[in-house]
């Protein structure tokens, strides 16, 4: 089963903003330039904040940049799959299986967890399975040279730049090898794939050998992603998403993240559960339809903003929540029958048209991210078609 691999929305915004609190001095960091004087100016930096030379030089030394990073970096087709053919790529009945194997073998952590944090196993065993396939596979960039390749790069320094003191940190507690830790091209390490800042500030040594090792401790990577998602503010013990069934005819221009209503409310409108009934009926969710109101539906509650601090891609984690649901036993999805999508270039001439009217859509891409959704809705209802934010052929025409 192929990993998914990173894309450049991938890096949780919270986590970018702790870094920067913690590393001040970072907030105007340098890039570009000739390689060596970047990591002389790294060096520099490193002996102003108290780390001995001895460690900065063993630290950076031998250090490179890698150009598979930058390739990775910019690499991001996969994203450009509708929500049915996502889970289809990703989820298996193996992947399934074994998850909910994993889930008995380590019974005990995941209890641990959910007495100390209230997230269900399903979520961690989730992202598991997406970030590395149960530990399988890691990544086999290395961390050091990653990051300090992407810091150099001049697209995101001010993410990556932070995640090298991070890492020497890591080196000078005996948690991190400069020539030998690999990990995802953008710098994620172990299981659950965490930054050096996430595990710096998160890592949690579960199994008791003293260090925080993710790469090839299960107790330990699931017990600090479960930290860091309860940092991200978790609300323990409360469910993220549920799949429902909608009434022909609703007004499907109520859907979206950015509209949420009570439970009660929705019940009232004749949003039903697919499988069993409401809780929490006070509790505000929003109408999730990733593929229109023609396919699956969704109510989102509010532990699902949650996973947009884990990744930013819409359809990841969509698929990563649902995911979480059948590991718990839910059915599969009912996927009606939608709308055919439009393909890369259709999507991307989309997005031309629709900055055209004024509207931030972010880089033209060709995937469907928050923004383009958000624009989509707006256009459709201004042009009096169904506006549940899934762009199709007749709204590319009508534009």
């Amino acid at each position: 089963m192929p990993v998914l691999p990173k894309i450049k929305t991938a890096l949780p915004r919270a986590l970018a903003l702790s870094l920067m609190t913690m590393l001040p001095s970072l907030a105007h960091a340098q890039c570009g330039g000739p390689f060596s004087e970047f990591i002389t100016g790294l060096k520099d930096e490193a002996i102003n904040a108290g780390y001995d030379l001895k460690t900065v030089n063993s630290f950076f030394s031998g250090v490179t940049q890698d150009a598979k990073v930058l390739k990775a970096d910019r690499a991001q087709g996969v994203f450009q799959k509708p929500f049915t053919e996502f889970t289809r790529h990703l989820i298996s009945q193996d992947r399934l299986i074994r998850g909910q194997k994993k889930g008995q073998e380590l019974s005990n952590v995941f209890d641990r967890i959910e007495a100390t944090y209230g997230i269900n196993r399903g979520v961690l065993l989730a992202f598991w399975a997406f970030e590395t396939d149960y530990g399988a596979f890691q990544g086999d960039f290395n961390t050091r040279n990653a990051l300090v390749t992407l810091a150099h790069d001049c697209r995101r320094p001010e993410l990556f730049r932070p995640q090298i003191f991070s890492a020497l940190e890591l080196y000078r507690k005996g948690d991190f090898d400069p020539a030998k830790t690999t990990g995802a091209w953008a710098g994620e390490i172990g299981m659950v794939q965490m930054l050096p800042g996430d595990i710096l500030n998160h890592g949690v040594d579960a199994d008791g050998d003293g260090h925080v090792t993710l790469k090839t401790s299960a107790p330990d990577a699931l017990m600090s992603g479960a930290r860091m998602l309860a940092h991200l503010g978790w609300r323990p013990n409360e469910p993220w998403i549920q799949e429902v069934t909608i009434p022909a005819g609703m007004d499907v221009s109520f859907s979206g993240p950015a509209h949420k209503r009570t439970i009660a409310e929705w019940d009232a409108m004749g949003v039903t559960p697919r499988v069993g009934g409401f809780a929490m009926k006070d509790t505000k969710a929003s109408l999730i339809l990733p593929q229109g109101y023609k396919g699956p539906a969704f109510l989102a509650y509010p532990n699902f903003e949650i996973y947009f601090d884990w990744n930013q891609s819409f359809t990841y984690v969509m698929t990563a929540a649902y995911f979480a649901t059948r590991l718990e036993g839910a059915p599969v999805y009912d996927a009606g029958t939608p709308d055919a999508g439009l393909s890369g270039e259709q999507m991307k001439e989309l997005q031309r048209r629709l900055q055209a009217r004024g509207y931030h859509v972010g880089e033209i891409d060709g995937i469907l991210g928050a923004n383009t959704r958000i624009a989509v809705q707006k256009e459709q209802a201004r042009l009096g078609l169904p506006a549940d934010a899934w762009p199709t052929v007749e709204l590319l025409n009508a534009l």
